[in-house]
């Protein structure tokens, strides 16, 4: 896929990120190339255990035991992330890179008020004063929507509601102006009206700071929503890379193809069954030769069970496919 032009925030090269269990070795991100330009929003995709969010945790350099970045380069800002020592990434992380976790009840401590929480990152990174870092953090929840923002400032996540915890989550990742967000999935579980505050959000907080956004999900409606262009992971890999325009019109890769036919639309009759992909997703300690979704696949050819495709340009779109 050609680049569009503008300089790169963040790229991801060859990335792989296993595990070291019992079982065997698990290659849950296995040569994973990725470009984030600046200002831009980029949505990873795919179904549960396809490794988004271990390429999520690895950029941040948050991966833990028996996890570890065996080889790849993540460059941001001109410096490969994964040759930084720890303090150095501290410095980053929370700062210029922000993630926003899946589930904001596990990421908020229990035992400390919201407004502390922000307070802290904003003293940590920002080197301010007490009363400055607490002004900060009321006027973080005041931009993402929370009203009464000195009152809630006091509260205790349990106090709050989802949606709310939510946005305590975006205040916080954005209170030292990032300029790169990762959205894991940040709007699991919420119900379908915050769901789409929180996208809006999200969208108008973007345009103020110019920030770049890299959006994990696996629901290709937020993907067309909110992202320019989409990458679609599968069993560890990238299995096809486009602009959001030209995958929803022209998906390549049989995976992409099932994904958006087992989307309803408001012409499905109600007693239709939704389209599923058969089959399952390969045993990650013991992969089968050639292409991982060759079991899966509707148009497999004998070359699929054989070679592994490479992830290679046409067009518009990039394709891992002998198709």
């Amino acid at each position: 896929m050609r680049d569009g032009g503008n300089s790169a925030l963040l790229e991801v090269r060859g990335l792989r990120t296993h595990f070291f269990t019992d079982d065997g070795v698990v290659p849950a991100v296995d040569g994973v190339d990725l470009t984030v330009r600046r200002g831009q929003t980029i949505g990873l995709v795919g179904e549960s255990g396809c490794g988004k969010s271990v390429t999520s945790l690895s950029i941040m350099r948050l991966i833990a035991a028996p996890g570890r970045i065996v080889s790849g380069e993540i460059w941001f800002g001109g410096r490969d992330l994964v040759r930084l020592a720890e303090s150095e990434m501290e410095r980053i992380r929370g700062n210029r890179v922000s993630m926003i976790f899946q589930e904001p009840m596990t990421s908020l401590n229990p035992v400390f008020t919201v407004g502390d929480q922000i307070a802290e990152a904003v003293q940590v990174h920002r080197q301010l004063g007490a009363k400055a870092a607490r002004d900060r953090a009321i006027e973080m929840l005041r931009l993402v929507g929370i009203p009464q923002p000195e009152v809630r400032s006091r509260a205790y996540p349990y106090e709050l509601s989802g949606g709310m915890r939510q946005r305590v989550m975006i205040a916080m990742a954005l209170s030292c102006d990032p300029e790169l967000l990762i959205a894991d999935e940040p709007t699991t579980a919420l119900d379908v009206t915050i769901q789409a505050q929180i996208l809006e959000l999200m969208k108008e907080l973007k345009r103020k700071i110019n920030m770049a956004v890299l959006l994990i999900t696996h629901d290709l409606g937020v993907i067309a929503e909110m992202a320019e262009e989409v990458a679609v992971m599968y069993a560890g890999k990238v299995v096809e890379r486009s602009d959001v325009a030209s995958l929803f019109k022209s998906p390549r890769h049989p995976y992409t193809q099932g994904l958006l036919e087992s989307i309803p639309t408001l012409e499905t009759p109600r007693t239709q069954r939704l389209n599923v992909i058969s089959g399952t997703v390969p045993n990650l300690v013991r992969l089968p030769p050639g292409c991982r979704f060759a079991s899966r696949c509707p148009h497999v050819m004998p070359v699929c069970r054989e070679r592994e495709p490479e992830l290679t340009c046409q067009g518009a779109t990039d394709v891992a496919c002998w198709l």
